[in-house]
């Protein structure tokens, strides 16, 4: 890997960790926002969910005009509104707020996953692409480690607003950087330059092909079944199982560390071994720390750190081996608007995940302990198993 590829890596890395911290606060935050907004769980579900299904709406209309524009200006354009968003909730001072500035972020956030992707896919070819996601991933890694323990630090130092200014901060600081070192990415524009797509081409081009429909319902369902029991691990844990909000955040930090070495060695298994082969491996790993994680009795804390340190792993084993293989379905010259309807598709599931988790899970009252969180969980490892059978049948 050259120099200036492994610096576009890094500074979008940068940017994936500013994205993925927005995302990712929200989770921990759950028990500070139910106990001081006096919210339930279905409360707390709509939030999480308003992102998602804003920034599904935001995918799907990007998805018609993106090819036609230069990669850098559009993921640019779309990280200052998602900045500008993550400061609203930064400020908002009632959970109806939040919720709107949740809505705003989405509109903007959903249009960057899928850029990044796409810049990552024309840059590097198939046989090292698994390897740069490897390393593009390692964001979700810092954001554990460094990011969501520092929201929570601030979180509990000053309130739950804080850890969104941070994240807004971050990103204004990132955005010089951005400009001149991200090269422009017009490339794709010139092959497809005789004839720009209508909005029913666009889709009918997608859906007439079988790979790229398998790939859509792949990430999709991938992401239904890895969310369905995020929102809700913390207040399990807290409220359920016994342990300390302080303790919460080591989950996140020994499951990053472990991550940041194993995501770009799975990455380049990932290229070497079939990315397929990867996945599946990852997959069906990734089931037993489900089962455990959503059944959790109250044992020592070590052992619920080594079961999410491993799910972590498996998990993210999981996104990069998908990440590369859907990005393989479809050529450059439509992989921008591909990459923003699977992004709009996966940011709907995600948000049905988060309504589903919330609509299934009751929280007892008079204390806010939960009920059926294992429910949930059996839901989750059919979905992940479906989707084993789903990319059986794509070509890796």
């Amino acid at each position: 890997m050259q120099k200036n590829e492994k610096n576009i890596l890094l500074l979008l890395a940068a940017l994936n960790f500013t994205h993925i911290l927005d995302f990712m606060i929200m989770m921990p935050l759950g028990n500070h926002l139910i106990t001081y907004f006096n919210i339930n769980g279905q409360k707390f579900s709509f939030i999480l969910a308003a992102y998602s299904v804003s920034a599904c709406i935001a995918s799907l209309v990007a998805s018609f005009f993106v090819d036609n524009y230069d990669r850098k200006k559009v993921l640019l354009s779309g990280y200052t509104g998602f900045l500008v968003g993550t400061f609203l909730c930064g400020v908002a001072p009632t959970a109806n707020l939040l919720l709107c500035a949740r809505v705003v972020a989405g509109l903007f956030g959903g249009i960057i996953g899928a850029q990044v992707l796409s810049i990552v896919a024309d840059i590097f070819p198939y046989e090292k692409r698994a390897t740069a996601m490897g390393y593009l991933m390692t964001a979700f890694s810092v954001a554990s480690i460094v990011g969501v323990p520092m929201g929570l630090f601030l979180a509990d130092l000053f309130n739950w607003h804080a850890p969104f200014i941070l994240v807004a901060v971050l990103g204004a600081l990132l955005i010089p950087l951005l400009l001149k070192y991200i090269p422009n990415m017009s490339g794709h524009i010139k092959i497809d330059a005789p004839k720009k797509a209508s909005f029913s081409a666009t889709y009918k081009n997608v859906f007439a092909n079988q790979q790229q429909v398998l790939a859509l319902a792949l990430a999709a369902f991938l992401m239904l079944g890895h969310f369905l029991i995020i929102p809700f691990i913390t207040p399990y844990f807290e409220f359920n199982v016994g342990f300390e909000r302080s303790q919460i955040k080591y989950i996140y930090v020994v499951g990053g560390v472990l991550t940041l070495f194993t995501a770009p060695f799975i990455g380049k298994l990932a290229d070497k071994y079939g990315k397929l082969q990867i996945f599946t491996l990852c997959a069906c790993l990734s089931l037993a720390p489900i089962f455990f994680i959503t059944n959790m009795p109250a044992i020592p804390f070590y052992y619920v750190l080594m079961v999410t340190g491993f799910w972590f792993i498996v998990a993210n084993g999981r996104n990069i081996a998908s990440s590369a293989l859907v990005s393989n379905v479809v050529p450059p010259e439509h992989r921008g608007s591909f990459m923003s309807i699977n992004a709009s598709v996966q940011q709907m599931f995600t948000g049905i995940a988060s309504l589903l988790a919330g609509w299934i899970v009751v929280t007892k009252q008079p204390n806010p302990s939960l009920l059926h969180y294992n429910w949930v969980g059996y839901v989750s490892l059919v979905v992940i198993i479906f989707c084993i059978a789903i990319s059986r049948r794509l070509k890796g």
